[in-house]
């Protein structure tokens, strides 16, 4: 396994639809192999695929770490999902802090819904279905955005963006410290 460079959040990878993956490898295999190493040395708790530059509707999470603290939640361990579809269900939205790995030092907070429906593939390519709620879900919609071409600083007002543009300078040139691997935005020549 190795731990990979993450992409910020000004890199062109970030801000495209990603493409579904069409059958199981042993690239992709790696590759998710790779993206949980990545994902646990930056001690997050979810990464996608085009975070570490692979324009792949493919992402991995594991928030026991959040779950364990709450009562009514329940683990589910790591999880992996290629080619998702997520549907959001009518539930009450709730207001929580977020951040990412892909934009290092900046966290705020971004209102979602609780409960989600999602249908993909397992890591086995078998095709699962269940429906999410509390910090299970809030990790699904965000890492699912990414794949979408979404960030979370996209559901900030323009308000709050302003105050952040600084900060938001310093992850694009890569001043902003992280403590994992990098890869500040590519000059990609169009």
């Amino acid at each position: 396994m190795s731990i990979l460079p993450i992409v910020t959040y000004n890199d062109s990878v970030l801000r495209q639809k990603a493409k579904s993956i069409p059958e199981n490898s042993e690239q992709i295999q790696t590759l998710i192999d790779d993206m949980f190493e990545t994902m646990y040395n930056g001690q997050g708790v979810g990464i996608a695929a085009p975070q570490i530059g692979e324009s792949l509707r493919l992402f991995v999470i594991d928030a026991d770490a959040f779950t364990a603290e709450e009562e009514d939640e329940k683990d589910c361990g790591p999880l992996t999902f290629i080619n998702p579809v997520m549907k959001k269900l009518e539930s009450e939205k709730i207001a929580m802090d977020e951040g990412c790995l892909s934009i290092p030092g900046i966290r705020e907070s971004v209102t979602r819904p609780d409960k989600i429906e999602v249908t993909w593939l397992d890591r086995d390519f078998k095709e699962q279905k269940e429906v999410f709620s509390g910090w299970v879900s809030r990790v699904i919609q965000h890492e699912y955005d990414h794949i979408e071409g979404v960030l979370f600083i996209d559901y900030l007002g323009s308000f709050r963006k302003r105050l952040l543009r600084t900060k938001l300078g310093q992850v694009d040139s890569g001043e902003m410290p992280a403590d994992y691997p990098v890869m500040p935005k590519k000059n990609v020549l169009s």
